[in-house]
């Protein structure tokens, strides 16, 4: 049987990010949720936090297990017993995507799988979750409850920080 990663930095994880966790889920028999860091991005959680949180929201799978990872992808992989990657596709992310996905092919073997983004997520993105949020725009709509609260309880605290060193 399959064994799927789905990675990403999930900060913070959103519906479209539930969407493909739970579609890989129903086709594969086990489900890695792989939280990665991302150092060209200003992280609003930590790993750790990421880690809980997406445990929480994926308690409700029995075959998704959640874990924090580094370093190449299909290193992770390849240690994990895993010989699926999936990912969610929006239409700006093609390019990318699908050179990412031909260079892990090559490199290990391991292939992508692409579910397209469901249409009332396409255009989420943590990244701009967390502008809108730092903007003090509301972002409840496309997070859960218990991880728009936590963003906009951290998005708070960051900014009252700030204003503390002006």
């Amino acid at each position: 049987m399959t064994r799927a990663v789905c990675p990403g930095s999930f900060d913070p994880v959103t519906h479209g990010h539930l969407d493909v966790i739970e579609r890989t889920a129903r086709v594969v028999a086990d489900v890695v949720v792989a939280v990665g860091t991302n150092i060209s991005k200003n992280a609003l959680f930590t790993p750790d936090e990421r880690v809980e949180m997406l445990a929480e929201e994926c308690a409700q799978w029995s075959n998704v297990e959640v874990t924090p990872f580094d370093g190449l992808l299909v290193d992770f992989c390849a240690a994990n017993g895993i010989d699926m990657i999936s990912k969610g596709l929006r239409a700006a992310d093609f390019s990318y995507e699908l050179q990412m996905a031909q260079m892990n092919r090559k490199l290990s073997g391991v292939d992508t799988m692409f579910l397209p983004t469901a249409p009332q997520w396409a255009f989420v993105s943590s990244s701009l979750v967390r502008e809108v949020a730092t903007l003090g725009g509301d972002v409840t709509a496309f997070l859960p409850a218990k991880i728009a609260a936590r963003t906009m309880a951290r998005v708070a605290s960051r900014n009252a920080g700030a204003a503390m060193d002006v």
